[in-house]
């Protein structure tokens, strides 16, 4: 493993020779940071995959949700503390280049990318099918075209466009949620006209709190780590703020509330209100499901706009993180170096480039739907373990150099260091471990490990070919 050397601030690692002049901009605002901190944690993960965890896990999806979230949370801070001392457009690939070596940042990096990239198109065939529902006429791919091409096009334009969509999504999706939090408090309290409370009959009824024993516990807590996807990308976009140490600061230090409320408290109340057994809940969505049965004129439509709001907004992030890792992996010479031009402050071929991979993503599922498809969502799986796993490494060696050679640069501490570090780097270990007692989701395992280990190689042999 080489020994880091001291970089400055704002990395100029990101520069490849010849790029001088290709800067990204810095269009977003501290409230558009704080939104997408917000929004971030509301995906598609927590509005339509829910609804398969709460089927594996029955009520016991709400200690999946939990456990998970304390990760997710130390992950997180861990992030925070390296992003806030040294803020950068590749985020935790730019740390484990530094820290652990290049063939590390080579790998998180296209790793990364890869997960994000099969994710826009999974995001786009969910909100087609949503628009199906309205509009039964309309061929789910022009859907598909539609809002690949939308996204595509704004973020090809400048940040501050992302930065706005980004915005008033999370706006409409933080309402929704508080609104169903309310609602479905109301409701279990007894206090919501025209129902009454349930009590713990759901909770206790249909199999009990563990309906399929710790085996449904297991599948709930793969699920529920899954879900949590994708909140690295504020680290990612802090990098183009006005005040990139305060956005990170301000984002990782309000994720423990967010994550509490959101997640845990949105399953804890839809295991209360409705049966986990209900196949409404994993037909409907489980927010859908919710709403229906309490008999609320218009809600299940209206939360499914919700839903394709998530969705699109989903898309967005993912376009948007992707193609600036991919910018910051080409500037760092570990990508095809066409991709590193910058027009308009805006990396955009990179923008293309990870759009295309979407759009081939989308007829890759109707080409083959079954298969090639449903490879590249196990592969991106267990993908989102492994960036974390690479992200509690770096944090251990830059916390000790940061200590040693630039204290004033650790604006945000992990907590009980390094206790707490280890203690997230065993239970990424653990999970990984509870995927190989699973058929399924050792499929998910071998093919993400597969991807790691090419990934790694490539990295390494072109470590040598530069040493």
């Amino acid at each position: 493993m080489p020994t880091p050397t001291t970089q400055p601030l704002l990395e100029p690692a990101e520069q490849a020779p010849g790029s001088e002049g290709q800067q990204l901009s810095h269009g977003l605002k501290q409230r558009h940071l704080s939104m997408i901190a917000l929004g971030g944690v509301i995906g598609a993960g927590l509005f339509v995959g829910s609804g398969a965890g709460i089927a594996a896990a029955g009520p016991s999806i709400v200690l999946a949700f939990a456990a998970s979230g304390l990760l997710v949370m130390l992950v997180m801070r861990m992030l925070g503390e390296m992003s806030a001392a040294r803020p950068a457009s590749g985020s935790f690939s730019v740390h484990a280049e530094r820290e652990i070596g290049p063939w590390a940042g080579l790998t998180v990096g296209w790793m990364f990318w890869t997960m994000l990239c099969v994710g826009v198109a999974a995001e786009a065939i969910g909100a087609s099918h949503v628009m199906s529902n309205w509009f039964p006429g309309v061929p789910l791919w022009v859907w598909v075209a539609v809002f690949m091409s939308f996204f595509c096009a704004t973020n090809l334009a400048a940040v501050k466009n992302f930065g706005e969509f980004e915005f008033w999504f999370a706006a409409v999706k933080i309402t929704a949620i508080s609104a169903f939090l309310v609602i479905c408090a109301l409701a279990i309290l007894g206090l919501l006209p025209g129902t009454s409370s349930p009590g713990g009959a759901n909770l206790t009824g249909h199999g009990g709190f563990f309906p399929h024993g710790s085996t449904g516990l297991i599948t709930g807590l793969l699920t529920s780590v899954f879900a949590y996807g994708g909140l690295e990308t504020v680290t990612i976009a802090a990098a183009e703020s006005e005040d990139p140490r305060r956005s990170v600061a301000t984002a990782v230090r309000t994720a423990m509330w967010r994550i509490a409320l959101f997640y845990v408290g949105s399953m804890a109340v839809i295991v209360t209100l409705v049966p986990w057994n209900d196949a409404a809940v994993t037909k409907d969505g489980p927010y859908v499901a919710v709403l229906n049965s309490l008999g609320i004129p218009g809600a299940g439509q209206l939360m499914n706009v919700v839903v394709l709001i998530a969705l699109l907004s989903a898309m967005n992030a993912n376009i948007y993180g992707s193609s600036r890792m991919a910018f910051s992996l080409v500037q760092r010479g570990q990508g095809p170096r066409a991709l590193a031009r910058v027009a308009g402050g805006v990396p955009r071929p990179a923008v293309l480039a990870s759009s295309a991979f979407g759009f081939l993503a989308v007829l890759l599922s109707y080409w083959w739907p079954t298969t090639v498809f449903t490879w590249l969502l196990n592969m991106v799986g267990a993908a989102v373990l492994v960036v974390w796993a690479f992200i509690a490494v770096a944090q251990l060696r830059m916390r000790r150099r940061l200590e040693r050679e630039a204290p004033e640069q650790l604006t945000v501490r992990m907590w009980l260091f390094p206790y707490l570090t280890w203690v997230a780097l065993a239970a990424i270990i653990a999970v990984l471990a509870l995927m190989l007692t699973d058929a399924d989701n050792r499929i998910q395992l071998y093919f993400t490990a597969g991807l790691a280990v090419v990934l790694s190689v490539l990295g390494w042999l072109k470590q040598r070919r530069t040493a």
